[in-house]
């Protein structure tokens, strides 16, 4: 060995020693720094945003809630949900979930925590739930023990009527109104499309309900003759995005038509918004019109339609400062077209103004905007949260 080589080496090992030597008075591990979340940079109309990889080896994750002590609860649609930590690790799958029916789309899906969850640690969680040879989209609220990562207390609070056989189209967006009502997607479930008009089923409808899973006084349909009282809204497909307009409080959701026709709308109590009677899709196979047509009086019209799908999914408002130009739009996940969209807009009318991600294509499930401001995507194909930030943070 040379001179010169074995002076490296001694200059490479010393440096090893400084660097350890510093871990070590900073109270770090060598293995903290290599668990810093992977980035890359994507392209936006804000420039270049760092897209980090939070947690990776979930298995078709659907849906994600913010703890209060940062770290992040997850569904898995196969039946499990789990914590993610700060650091990505994940946890094992937590004990005292009910048996779902995961074929097709059914599964585990949207989970929420109660407005009061620092206080009682309960959450709201809706599933396809197995009814003999038959399955339904129900919902089930339960106290989570952080610490022994089970639920305890566990009871259905409200199953949708009627349960049919196919596996598709379950709805089961969950959403908090600012009054502590809980909103349910509910999906026409494929197959019964026509009952999406008929107010005496929950089929292809938006359902209304208090914490305990009664009904509100201030229902629309509470006191029609033949009409369930939990309907707030109907007339819908499959809702797989929902969340509240930051300034009015109103729920805003985006639902799949089927071959084109993917509709975004601003709920209303007691509201008709057409399917399958109005709307801008046509058959799958056929290519044949579906319906009257794509307006009526009597119909609500949306704010935005995608003709051809995207196959919306999940779906947050743009807040804060931090982002600019995008403050007040509208976030959503792309699951045909593998990317996340952003929209422009007000409830007069909405513009697609932006796709993004095309640098990693991903199947985008869930779109929250979390306690931090960032923007966090459940990457459905690769099993991933990632968390998108704001101009001139990250690496």
């Amino acid at each position: 060995m040379s001179l010169r080589s074995g002076r490296r080496r001694a200059a490479g090992a010393g440096a090893l020693v400084l660097l350890l030597a510093v871990l070590g008075f900073l109270g770090c591990r060598a293995d903290d720094v290599a668990s810093a979340p992977q980035s890359i940079r994507v392209d936006s109309s804000l420039g270049p945003l760092a897209l980090e990889t939070v947690a990776e080896g979930l298995v078709t994750p659907w849906s994600v809630a913010f703890l209060p002590d940062g770290r992040y609860l997850v569904t898995e649609r196969p039946g499990r949900m789990r914590v993610i930590e700060a650091d990505g690790r994940l946890s094992e799958p937590i004990a005292g979930l009910p048996k779902v029916h995961a074929r097709g789309q059914g599964g585990l899906l949207d989970v929420a925590l109660a407005p009061d969850f620092a206080t009682s640690g309960i959450i709201y969680f809706s599933y396809a739930e197995p009814v003999d040879d038959k399955a339904r989209t129900a919902v089930m609220r339960a106290r989570l023990d952080l610490d022994g990562l089970r639920l305890e207390s566990a009871e259905r609070i409200f199953a949708q009527h009627p349960a049919h056989r196919g596996n598709n189209h379950w709805g089961s967006r969950l959403v908090f109104g600012r009054d502590g009502m809980l909103f349910v997607t509910l999906g026409d479930r494929y197959d019964l499309r026509d009952q999406a008009l008929d107010l005496s089923t929950h089929i292809g409808k938006i359902v209304r309900l208090r914490p305990d899973g009664s009904v509100p006084s201030d229902n629309p349909f509470r006191t029609r003759a033949g009409a369930l009282p939990e309907i707030w809204s109907y007339g819908h497909r499959n809702i797989q995005g929902a969340t509240l307009h930051p300034q009015t409080g109103e729920l805003w959701i985006h639902e799949h038509g089927p071959r084109g026709g993917d509709e975004v709308n601003r709920i209303l109590p007691g509201r008709n918004y057409g399917w399958p009677r109005i709307t801008f899709g046509r058959e799958y196979a056929s290519g044949a019109r579906i319906g009257e047509g794509t307006s009526a009086p009597d119909v609500e019209p949306p704010l935005w339609q995608w003709t051809p799908s995207i196959a919306p999914s999940g779906m947050a408002f743009v807040t804060g400062e931090a982002w600019g130009e995008w403050r007040g739009d509208l976030l959503s996940g792309s699951l045909a077209g593998e990317r996340l969209v952003r929209l422009e807009g007000d409830a007069s009318g909405m513009t697609e103004a932006e796709r993004l991600l095309d640098e990693i294509r991903a199947r985008i499930r869930d779109v929250r905007q979390g306690p931090d401001g960032a923007i966090y995507l459940l990457d459905e194909s690769k099993g991933r949260l990632l968390r998108l930030l704001p101009p001139g943070r990250g690496r």
